[in-house]
Parts: structure tokens; sequence; C-alpha cells
């Protein structure tokens, strides 16, 4: 899997691709990333993406043009010659609310990701014209840019890519479900006067009623 962010702030996402389990993954061939700065494609000399919108109003909007221009860069990629495995996403606070349902069905779908992370009031809605793209919401709330949620498209996808944890077992929705409390030792945490202690079915050794207590404790999604 492929993921490849259209951004203006390319330098938000080198730390967290550098670290942990995507790093591993990136390193054993399994996921890649790439990065797109839409600054590098515009004929002004100060390098500018953004003007005021039409209409007026206080705030500035990412043009299409160099949008338009960095996906274009981004699909001439050689690797990717179907472009029925390839999906492009604007991540926007009105768009369609991502779902861990969604993630696991892009990871089998498609073979790569291309994020627009809008800024400002957002991206020219002609950019949805020019390419087809589903707008995504990581969230029921606004944001200062789409960088944080294209991280959050990208961790949430990765984990459903075979491979990149290892097992399919190590998803945990899978091992226990989404929510269930997890313990580690000491059995008894003794913290400023008090003790805290594991659940005594987990210490039970039963384990269909250890399944049972952890389906209750499911958070229904």
């Amino acid at each position: 899997m492929h993921f490849d962010v259209i951004t203006i702030f390319p330098k938000i996402f080198g730390a967290y691709f550098r670290e942990s389990i995507l790093k591993r993954a990136e390193d054993r061939g399994v996921i890649a990333f790439g990065i797109y700065n839409p600054r590098d494609y515009t004929a002004d000399a100060s390098r500018r993406v953004d003007e005021r919108a039409y209409g007026g109003g206080p705030g500035m909007v990412i043009r299409a043009e160099p949008i338009a221009k960095a996906i274009g860069s981004a699909l001439k990629d050689k690797k990717f010659k179907d472009l029925k495995r390839t999906k492009i996403i604007l991540l926007s606070a009105g768009g369609r609310q991502f779902t861990a349902k969604m993630a696991a069905g892009w990871a089998k779908k498609y073979d790569r990701l291309i994020m627009i992370a809008g800024r400002y009031e957002g991206v020219d809605a002609r950019i949805k014209k020019i390419y087809k793209m589903e707008e995504v919401s990581v969230g029921p709330y606004v944001v200062t840019g789409g960088e944080l949620p294209a991280l959050i498209v990208i961790d949430a996808v990765a984990r459903h890519v075979f491979g990149v944890l290892g097992k399919n077992e190590s998803l945990e929705e899978r091992r226990f479900g989404v929510g269930v409390p997890v313990y580690a030792r000491p059995e008894a945490l003794k913290w400023r006067g008090k003790k805290y202690r594991v659940p005594k079915v987990l210490l039970s050794g039963d384990h269909k009623k250890i399944a049972l207590w952890r389906k209750a404790k499911i958070v229904k999604k």
C-alpha cells in the first residue's frame, strides 16, 4: 500500500513516518509514503498557493491549479498502472465520517491512497470536478488543517494492510474488541494509599468466562 499526501507542510509527516510500526513496515517494503508540496507546482516566485475567496470573507482558499498539478504528478508514477486501485481523498470537515470499516475496506480494495490536506478556508471546490475524489472527515469537529486527519487515515488503513502488524491477530478489534479494558502486572497496583486490582475474572483461568467478560466490555460503534 502506498500513501501519498499533498500538503504545504511536508515536515509534519517526517517524524511520524520514521517511528514505530509504520517505519518497520516501510523498511520491509509493506507500505510506502510520498509527499507532494503544492508550492512546488506554482509559477509564482514566492510559491504562493492561496488566494482570497470569491464572494468575500476573511479567510484564504488554496487554489485548485497547484493541487491539480500535484495530483497529476503523483498519478504519473508508473508503478501504479491500474488507476482503479487508486483512491483520492480530500480531508474536509464537511466530508463523510471516516470509520474503521472504511479503513479495512480501503486496505483491501486499493493499492494507493492520495490524500489532500486542506488548509485555511479549504481547497477551491473545482478540484473535485478535475479529479474524482471523496471528501472525508475524521470527526465532528474542525482542526486547522488536513495534516493530522491524513495521519489518522494512514495509521488506521495501514493497520489493515497484511504484514504491517506482523500478524492479523495483532489487530486489537480482532483480539479483544474495541474499547475492552486491558491489564498488566502487578496484580495489585498501589498508588497514593489505594490499591487498584485486576478484575478477578481475568485471573480465573476460565477462558469462557474471560471471553464473555470481554464481549460485554466491547464499545459499540
